[in-house]
């Protein structure tokens, strides 16, 4: 197996997580998250869930700590985008990722498998690569119920 080296050359690794619900992240490349982390200590983490609300918001935001304290630093933000919706909500989601993109610059980013049954998934994959178009991008995958798995390209021995 060959390894890939994600350290920038100019300092802490920054890593964008990017999931349309609360716990996507978590179970598409939580795995693959903390072993960064574990091997860049000083990694910065932006962690951003579009559809968390409620008592979900209170689930993401205590998962999310837990997964990035051993990050250098980390900011985690919580949306309020309809868990359902996202394509008819695309002008304000697109706005949010415009607004993202300017806000922070990261050298990889972790979204959802573009080719996803759940149109959430699949939207804010569209928009994490019609965004940011000059990124590291990884896709992940949610094994669920309607058995949409795709053709993994790309492993991280845990």
């Amino acid at each position: 197996m060959f390894g890939i080296n994600f350290a920038p050359l100019d300092g802490a690794l920054r890593i964008l997580c990017l999931g349309a619900h609360s716990d996507d992240i978590e179970i598409g490349c939580g795995g693959t998250v903390l072993r960064l982390l574990a091997e860049h200590p000083r990694a910065e983490v932006r962690w951003v869930v579009f559809s968390s609300l409620g008592e979900r918001a209170d689930e993401a935001r205590n998962s999310a700590k837990r997964f990035l304290r051993n990050a250098g630093k980390s900011q985690i933000d919580l949306k309020d985008f309809r868990d359902g919706f996202m394509p008819y909500s695309g002008i304000e989601l697109k706005q949010s990722f415009e607004s993202l993109k300017r806000e922070f610059i990261p050298d990889l980013i972790f979204t959802h498998y573009g080719r996803d049954l759940h149109q959430d998934h699949r939207m804010v994959s569209e928009l994490t690569w019609n965004t940011f178009r000059n990124h590291m991008i990884l896709e992940y995958e949610i094994v669920k119920y309607d058995g949409d798995i795709g053709n993994p390209n790309f492993f991280v021995q845990l």
